[in-house]
């Protein structure tokens, strides 16, 4: 019962980034492609952050292959979009919602740095489920029809396909690290 109460915390505050009061602050659907390329290579970034910190602190197998997949494939992704962007010759741009999101990023970060063992374990793979179920809905739902480029298009349906994968490895990593602190 704990887990869905802090899974729809998470949601909660992630939607608040999708969904601002009127008139105070930029709306993901107004996003030009350089501001939705900056969103998702943050996106990309944080992911790679929290996995950085798994591999730091955690000992469980399962939390570690996780963080080195999000690793490896979140850094081919934003690989692959500077490589865009190069090609391109054009800069991404800072954005209310890529802020929205490190500042985020920093609260869960500090979290998951006072947390170890069990605990630990639990708290990254609860918010690796609510980060990939977040991005993967404002791809599919946002970013991914908004998108004018067809090579940026292309490169976000390509990150979903991957994304989509880690969100049901990660469904399993939350039940693993559950049935585990039972």
């Amino acid at each position: 019962m704990r887990r869905h109460t802090l899974f729809a915390a998470a949601l909660m505050s992630a939607a608040l980034v999708f969904m601002p009061p009127s008139g105070q602050a930029q709306s993901p659907e107004d996003l030009n492609d350089l501001e939705i390329a900056h969103v998702a290579y943050s996106a990309g970034a944080l992911d790679i952050r929290y996995a950085h910190l798994a591999l730091a602190i955690s000992e469980n197998p399962k939390i570690r292959e996780f963080a080195a997949l999000m690793l490896r494939d979140h850094g081919a992704v934003n690989d692959a979009a500077v490589a865009l962007i190069t090609r391109l010759n054009v800069t991404p741009k800072d954005n209310e919602v890529s802020q929205s999101l490190v500042a985020q990023a920093a609260g869960i970060r500090s979290r998951l740095r006072a947390a170890e063992g069990a605990e630990f374990d639990r708290i990254y793979a609860e918010n690796e489920l609510s980060y990939h179920q977040f991005v993967n809905g404002a791809l599919a739902g946002i970013f991914i029809p908004n998108a004018q480029n067809a090579e940026l298009k292309a490169l976000l349906e390509d990150a979903l396909a991957t994304f989509k994968a880690h969100e049901h490895h990660a469904e399993a990593m939350v039940e693993a690290v559950s049935m585990a602190g039972e």
